[in-house]
């Protein structure tokens, strides 16, 4: 998340990482979704309108996966039920193959994706060879890719079975030996950073996970005088990372990395020679570093590790055969270069590049809009309306989006968008203070602009009043618009509101709606409603129940009505390739224009390909400013560019998985940018 300016009055992106979020947590199950996206009248619709889209996914009848024997959308691995899709079919001689979606592949026991140009081929990394490695079958369905994992299973003597929509996975026991650390951190600094490496030994390959945790609060220790002051941390927190691995722990290691507990603090006496004879002032003893191991322990036949890693690194995990291995670095660049073709039309790709001294690591998806079947569409979190937010993953399984990115701002409190929504040429929200969007159509045309909505409440008697607001979470004084699209009802924003029922372009009701958050109105099917605030409430006179109204509207610039689809967020970045970012014209505020912070954007290139990247923080320290996120979409070969919303909102995602951070760290979000596969 990132603040929204002071002129709004209003907190956006919840910025915190809720308990509540799961990976791989979805409304109607992903595998479901599969399976009625294979079917072309599902994965059409499933496009087009949410509303088309919730009726079918909820009424449409399943329709057998051809040639697959069975599927689902769970697996357990060693005993623990995860959420994960997978299917199974007849392969040669009457043999079952197994596949897996790539996500769930990769995240839940550890392997590596190495870089391809085939689509139809991945070659992995786990406890394997990187010259010669294994490589598995791939297959695309629905919003998935499934790996063929057979032989592999096979090959490391895995035990697969089925139970309903769970596969079941049992790997064989494994034994922790030895956990040792090569070097200790000390106390890092943005500017000094020292990295270290932990060697993991274990007597059999065995399925591992990586998971970020919260900051780790660090209790202030009073100096040993008390005419010295406790020294303050000058440098953010460490924060929590855990390794697991499904292996048992020799208890000598967990003895080793048992934490000791605290000694009771000395007591306290004044020194009275202090005050009697003039003495140097003592300089505070800085707090010694944290362990970077701080537990070893052995849950539910696992084991954790629990590391404190300091601000500005992070563990780069890989794994080694001969002895089987796992090396974690602790590194300020651990970002992997990667280059995978997924699907034709759909590349994976993340790198550092470089701004000056600076190096930001970049994650994003290369999409090619004008590859057959590949389309892009806005998706948001909430099937019945446009309050509520979602993590990005289960908004995307949701709509049966292969790929997305989270879109643009919103209220965090009551979680209402802050800005253009628009699908299919219906306007869903629209756009506030003249902000930067992107419009596109389904032929891979795309255009950026800041982009104003104009709205004209034409009365009987040829009278304009100015609608400023539509559906929209951005509350001030005037005449806003509430359709049918923002909900079922329509609930005060603020107090003392004129609210008007229009059916049918007349005028059926009129009346007071109290206090804020009051009663709920009904929106109707057939019109919508207005509400008239603050001094615009003088015009409810000239709109008396059972007058005829009318609408008109259009855009500045008038291109942007040229295009179905339409996503408002801002600052705009660049313009034909030149950088044109004026975040004051777009009234951000000065502490947001300066932040620096975790970004997302999304761009076009001279090709005509789209990209959608996340970036984070820099190499050794923060993300970037808006100035550097403008100059490293520059760089990346732009021609035009969109800042979305940031900071913890920042969420990419590919077939099941954010690729740029652990699903724990990513905020829930109102909205977002999704690419959808139609059926050949």
């Amino acid at each position: 998340m990132v603040k929204m300016p002071s002129c709004c009055q209003l907190r956006i992106s919840d910025g915190s990482a809720n308990a509540e979020r799961k990976f791989f947590r979805a409304t109607v199950s992903p595998i479901l979704l599969t399976v009625l996206c294979l079917t072309s009248t599902c994965a059409t619709n499933a496009q087009e309108s949410p509303k088309n889209s919730k009726e079918i996914l909820i009424s449409q009848p399943v329709s057998p996966l051809t040639g697959v024997a069975s599927s689902g959308n769970q697996i357990s691995l060693n005993g623990r039920t995860l959420p994960g899709t997978w299917l199974q079919q007849p392969g040669k001689s009457g043999r079952v193959t197994t596949h897996l979606s790539d996500g769930a592949f990769r995240q839940l026991i550890g392997v590596n994706f190495l870089n391809t140009s085939n689509s139809a081929k991945q070659p992995i990394q786990w406890f394997s060879s990187m010259t010669k490695p294994l490589v598995l079958s791939t297959r695309l369905l629905g919003a998935y890719r499934y790996l063929d994992i057979s032989n592999f299973a096979q090959t490391s003597g895995w035990e697969i079975r089925t139970n309903g929509n769970t596969l079941v996975i049992a790997t064989p026991k494994a034994q922790v030996t030895n956990i040792v650390q090569s070097q200790q951190l000390s106390d890092a600094s943005v500017n000094s950073l020292q990295q270290a490496r932990i060697l993991v030994d274990l007597d059999r390959p065995t399925p591992w996970q990586v998971a970020q945790g919260s900051a780790i609060a660090k209790p202030q220790i009073p100096s040993s005088d008390l005419d010295t002051p406790t020294l303050k941390p000058t440098t953010p927190p460490n924060r929590e990372w855990t390794i697991t691995l499904d292996g048992i722990a020799d208890p000598v290691l967990i003895e080793r990395y048992t934490p000791q507990p605290p000694a009771a603090p000395p007591a306290l006496l004044p020194n009275l020679l202090k005050q009697l004879l003039p003495v140097a002032p003592t300089q505070p003893i800085p707090p010694a570093p944290d362990p970077l191991i701080q537990k070893v322990e052995v849950v539910k036949n696992q084991t954790i590790i629990s590391l404190s890693v300091p601000f500005g690194l992070s563990p780069q995990v890989s794994t080694v055969a001969n002895p089987n291995r796992l090396i974690i670095d602790i590194r300020h660049d651990p970002l992997e270069e990667r280059d995978i073709t997924w699907t034709p039309g759909l590349r994976w790709r993340q790198n550092y590049v470089e701004l000056g001294t600076q190096r930001f690591p970049v994650v994003w998806l290369e999409v090619n809009p004008r590859k057959f079947g590949l389309t892009l569409k806005p998706m948001w979190a909430s099937p019945n309306g446009l309050a509520g937010t979602a993590p990005l993953i289960q908004t995307a399984q949701r709509y049966l989006a292969v790929a997305g990115i989270n879109g643009g701002y919103f209220n965090r409190n009551n979680k209402l968008p802050l800005g253009a929504i628009r699908r299919d040429n219906q306007w869903l929200s629209g756009p506030i203070l003249n902000r930067g969007a992107i419009a596109w159509n389904d032929s891979g045309q795309f255009y950026f602009g800041r982009l104003t909505l104009e709205e004209s409440l034409i009365t009987a008697n040829n009278q304009r009043l100015p609608i400023l607001f539509l559906n929209s979470g951005y509350v001030q004084s005037g005449i806003a618009r509430y359709t049918p699209a923002w909900g079922a009802t329509y609930t005060p924003l603020t107090d003392n509101e004129i609210i008007l029922v229009v059916q049918k372009d007349q005028i059926t009701q009129q009346f007071p709606g109290g206090k804020v958050g009051g009663t709920a109105v009904p929106i109707p099917q057939d019109g919508y409603l207005l509400t008239l605030r603050a001094n615009a409430a003088s015009a409810a006179s000239q709109l008396p129940i059972g007058s005829t109204v009318s609408i008109s509207s259009s855009t500045t610039p008038t291109d942007f009505s040229r295009y179905p689809h339409i996503i408002g967020a801002g600052p705009l970045l660049i313009q034909n390739r030149q950088i044109v970012l004026d975040a004051k014209a777009e009234k951000f505020s000065n502490a947001f224009i300066a932040e620096k912070a975790i970004r997302s954007g999304i761009c076009t290139t001279a090709t005509g390909t789209l990209m959608i990247a996340a970036v984070h923080n820099r190499a050794g320290g923060y993300g970037p400013t808006l100035a550097e996120h403008a100059q490293l979409m520059q760089q990346m070969g732009c021609v035009d560019a969109l800042n979305l919303d940031g900071g913890s909102s920042t969420s990419l995602y590919l077939g099941g998985q954010l690729l740029n951070r652990s699903p724990s760290t990513a905020a829930r979000v109102h909205n977002g940018i999704g690419i959808f596969l139609k059926p050949r």
